[in-house]
């Protein structure tokens, strides 16, 4: 909400694309409260495991939406120095680049700057966040047969906006003093996708010296 973000003005509050927010007093609410509270006691192994009893399309769910909110805020920290000019290209070091394409609006992939292509990918994501047919926020309401494959290639491309913020822009991460949160986020993030195999090892591969030193540490 606007006011909110404007009256703590701080620069890190900025967020790239209005926030998804999990209905109060949703089942899905109170996982997420769940999921904050385990991620509190420092043990991110532990914090990402499925909680006893849970469905696990519902805790895929309910983190996938709580990455896409961190994914946004932290992308919106330093949208000035991500431009046409800085990014002609989306990138993530100079092996890998991406190309745009959501197989409905745009079927063939499309070469864009970061900016441009962080912006189709964000806004493709609210879109299948907000569908309720796929994101079911109603108790009862089943998820469709597809919704892990769904949910894969939301968080595939999720990845890609952290490895284009390390890759490209780490400096200006420094210093607006946002390291230790983006490192917090992303290790959440993988410790995450490792536990349930949500993402594919070769999409990993921009970040992969990165992953083993956040995880080999174990925490």
């Amino acid at each position: 909400s606007i006011s909110s973000s404007v009256c703590s003005g701080s620069r890190s509050s900025k967020t790239f694309k209005p926030k998804k927010n999990i209905p109060e007093g949703s089942h899905q609410y109170e996982l997420l409260k769940h999921a904050e509270a385990t991620l509190g006691s420092g043990n991110l192994r532990m914090a990402v495991m499925l909680p006893e009893g849970e469905d696990l399309n519902e805790w895929v769910a309910v983190n996938t939406v709580d990455f896409f909110n961190q994914i946004n805020m932290l992308y919106g920290t330093i949208t000035d120095f991500c431009t046409e000019e800085s990014c002609p290209v989306m990138s993530a070091g100079p092996k890998y680049e991406y190309h745009w394409a959501d197989g409905t609006n745009i079927k063939k992939p499309i070469k864009c700057s970061a900016p441009k292509y962080i912006d189709y990918l964000m806004t493709w994501v609210q879109d299948q966040l907000d569908d309720e047919t796929l994101f079911p926020s109603k108790i009862g309401v089943p998820f469709p047969k597809n919704f892990m494959s769904v949910a894969k290639t939301i968080l595939k491309r999720l990845f890609r906006v952290y490895a284009h913020i390390y890759h490209q822009h780490f400096d200006p991460v420094i210093q607006l003093q946002e390291e230790a949160h983006l490192n917090t986020s992303f290790k959440h993030f993988i410790f995450f996708v490792q536990e349930f195999n949500l993402i594919d090892r070769r999409e990993l591969a921009p970040l992969q010296e990165l992953i083993e030193k956040l995880t080999s540490k174990d925490r």
